[in-house]
């Protein structure tokens, strides 16, 4: 090992670590690697794949470092077998060889090895701020829209770079093997002729040999370069001008078969992905534990921390097998369904001619709190600044201390605000009625003090959470309403099914069963699967999905006189690796995020039909209105102001109507306390133009940023919420 490195060993990690880098504290050391390999060290996501790369901070020996983290699986048999060296591995060596060549790359930092068999590994190297991925550029360039894209920059001398930077990595023995628009870096505000080009994702790298011609031209070939004068421009910087004919000739063979292969290895993995995910277990992040040795297919669920939600380690053959068994209870579901059924529909298309036809009430928009030990000082200041009125605290039975949660509830109770708890279930207590009761007794000794109002269950529908039949849903249901309502008048919500299932709702609401009652009928409405809030499920959009759950309300047998609704729990999970709770087909960035937020308020609580909607949740990676920032702080995210604005712009106000709009576009008129109109105004594809029933004296986008309204009744409408106050008649 050359002297710039050392080998370390850190509890259940070794590995290799820059002599520059290296605490001098062996412990300080061990701590710190152990806290760098944990995913919930991330700052910020910067790939979310097969493979997991994020930012993370480093105590260095002299002074905290920003490195990029990437966590490599071992997981497969073909990664134990292929090869003895871990990918990480071969990304440090390739990586500490290119820059002894005087090539350019992120300065390697460290490598983490898992002694364990099959265990991630992890290469570790600074973090480049402000750089620029060159797929950007190949995109603008196929685009012919650098110059709008990229002013100023000089993309032939880029090219001419790029071309030598290459040449000199294969005559130096290297030959990358991947080499793509993304592995290759530039500064972000690079003007001119580009300065440095940094190589990147070396674990394919082959080191030792001058290529060949033909390895050399794989490596070019991959580059996406469509245009005929710019593979021209590459080609001449790496071969030289004038070039033999016959090397261009080979570039374009090549070119055309590594297109193909991509197109085809597409079709493959669409193909057998779908029959994969149809018969074997979905993969976990290679944070989540493993399931309890010898454990059923019903048992095989368990918790994972950074999405704060259970993981479920049964594939979809064991889940159909529990299904097979419990066909009995399943039948007695379909049966109560098929019931209510006629009824349901009926009353469904009563509520949905009458939809918007009178003034409603507009308020109701709320947020999910976990505690923050942190600093929970910080998270009520957030609290309050955000505006929001009703809370729902989450409390998790199946822990043994409730100190945090309790200290949170008297601090909310004491800001006078509403407060409603969530009791989710686990499989331990489902198995353990005993367990599940004593649990709800001492819940509700703590914490009816600081509010009336508790949710039984959570995401019931979904075996991941513990329930595999309703009936085991039932029983908990009913143990805990018996008793809640021992200790006076409390209002019992449920069946707390998620997603669009709602006949799950229907079966729970309609089942005969003594002492299962709801006095209000809650839902975590999900929409996230489908895009944006006004995509269609079935034929059904959010506005649909809120007057089917009122039309089941009123009509159930379990449920309250008037069948009052809640939403509890929804949100748009963000692109962020492991945090996020719902996976990388669903995520979105911050900014939609914050768009789909405001419109699903307005667009729920604008029915009229329930009463209030709740984000899950205030401060949480992956998906919340506050990231938890390293070391401290809570970021506020756009959402954050997306829900700030609109609570403040339409707090108290009663919704008018809905104005006519040019489809895709949304215009909904409120009146305010004060007696002042304000329109709420949006589309789902941005740039649409509608009008006003009058001309606005003061506008504000989604973030509550005022903005010149236009001198007429016309305005032009984005995909982020509006608001636009009128003038006075």
């Amino acid at each position: 090992m050359a002297a710039d490195a050392e080998s370390f060993a850190a509890g259940a990690w070794t590995g290799e670590i820059g002599v520059r880098f290296r605490p001098a504290d062996p412990a300080a050391l061990a701590r710190e690697v152990c806290r760098l390999v944990d995913p919930a060290s991330a700052e910020k996501t910067l790939h979310w794949g097969r493979n997991y790369l994020y930012v993370a901070r480093f105590a260095a020996a002299d002074g905290p470092v920003e490195v990029a983290v990437k966590q490599f699986r071992r997981s497969s048999l073909r990664d134990r077998l292929r090869r003895r060296e871990s990918k990480a591995a071969r990304s440090w060596r390739a990586a500490r060889a290119l820059a002894a060549a005087g090539l350019a790359t992120p300065e390697p930092v460290m490598l983490v090895e898992s002694a364990r068999a099959g265990g991630p590994s992890f290469y570790v190297c600074r973090y480049l701020e402000e750089t620029l991925e060159a797929r950007y550029l190949f995109r603008a360039a196929n685009a012919g829209e650098l110059s709008a894209r990229f002013p100023g920059l000089d993309f032939p001398a880029y090219l001419d770079a790029l071309g030598r930077t290459l040449r000199r990595l294969h005559d130096a023995g290297f030959w990358h093997r991947d080499m793509t628009g993304g592995n290759l870096l530039l500064p972000a505000d690079q003007a001119g002729a580009p300065r440095d080009l940094y190589l990147l994702d070396l674990n394919r790298a082959r080191l030792g040999r001058p290529p060949t011609v033909s390895e050399r031209t794989r490596d070019l070939c991959r580059l996406a370069l469509d245009r005929g004068e710019h593979q021209e421009a590459l080609l001449a910087a790496y071969w030289g001008d004038g070039f033999p004919a016959w090397k261009g000739g080979l570039y374009d063979a090549y070119r055309r078969a590594f297109l193909a292969k991509n197109a085809g290895k597409l079709r493959l993995r669409r193909v057998f992905g779908r029959l994969r995910g149809r018969i074997l277990p979905r993969g976990a992040h290679v944070h989540i534990p493993a399931p309890p040795a010898g454990a059923g297919a019903r048992d095989r669920a368990v918790w994972d921390a950074l999405s704060d939600q259970p993981h479920q380690h049964a594939g979809r053959l064991q889940k159909l097998g529990v299904r097979l068994a419990d066909t009995g209870a399943h039948a007695e579901e379909a049966a109560a369904v098929a019931k209510a059924l006629p009824r349901i529909w009926r009353r469904y298309r009563q509520l949905r001619r009458e939809l918007h036809a009178r003034p409603v009430p507009w308020g109701g928009a709320g947020v999910c709190v976990r505690p923050y030990p942190e600093d929970p000082e910080a998270l009520a200041a957030a609290l309050a600044e955000l505006g929001v009125g009703p809370v729902l605290l989450r409390l998790h039975p199946w822990e043994a201390d409730h100190g945090v949660e309790e200290e949170l509830a008297r601090a909310l109770h004491a800001a006078g605000r509403e407060v409603t708890f969530g009791l989710p279930q686990t499989r331990d207590l489902v198995k353990d009625p005993a367990r599940w009761r004593a649990a709800v007794e001492e819940l509700a000794e703590r914490f009816l003090p600081y509010g009336r109002r508790f949710q039984l269950g959570h995401a019931i529908n979904r075996s991941k959470w513990g329930i595999w039949n309703l009936r085991e849903y039932v029983d908990l249901a009913v143990s805990a309403s018996e008793i809640l309502r021992r200790r006076g008048a409390v209002e019992i919500l449920g069946p707390a099914v998620i997603d669009f299932e709602f006949h799950v709702t229907a079966a729970v609401l309609n089942l005969e069963r003594e002492g299962l009652r709801f006095d209000v009928v809650s839902s975590l409405l999900y929409v996230d699967r489908r895009g944006a809030p006004e995509a269609r499920q079935a034929g059904f959009d959010t506005v649909d999905k809120v007057v089917l759950q009122k039309a089941i309300a009123e009509t159930a047998r379990n449920a309250a006189a008037g069948g009052r609704c809640w939403l509890t729990e929804v949100n748009w999970p963000l692109w962020e690796g492991p945090h996020s709770p719902a996976g990388r087909a669903v995520a979105v960035d911050e900014e939609t995020q914050a768009d789909y937020l405001a419109r699903y308020y307005l667009l729920a609580l604008g029915t009229g039909l329930v009463e209030r909607v709740f984000w899950w949740q205030l401060a949480a990676k992956g998906y919340g209105l506050i990231d938890p920032a390293a070391g401290g702080g809570l970021r506020r995210r756009p959402s954050f102001r997306a829900l700030q604005t609109l609570v403040r712009e339409l707090a108290g106000s009663v919704l008018e109507e809905v104005l006519p709009a040019p489809p895709p576009a949304r215009l909904y008129l409120f009146r305010r306390p004060d007696g002042a109109e304000v329109v709420a105004g949006w589309s789902a594809v941005g740039g649409v133009r509608a009008a006003l029933p009058r001309a606005a004296v003061a506008a504000r986008d989604r973030d509550g940023e005022p903005f010149a309204p236009p001198a007429g009744r016309e305005v032009e409408l984005a995909s982020g919420v509006r608001y636009f106050t009128l003038a006075n008649l």
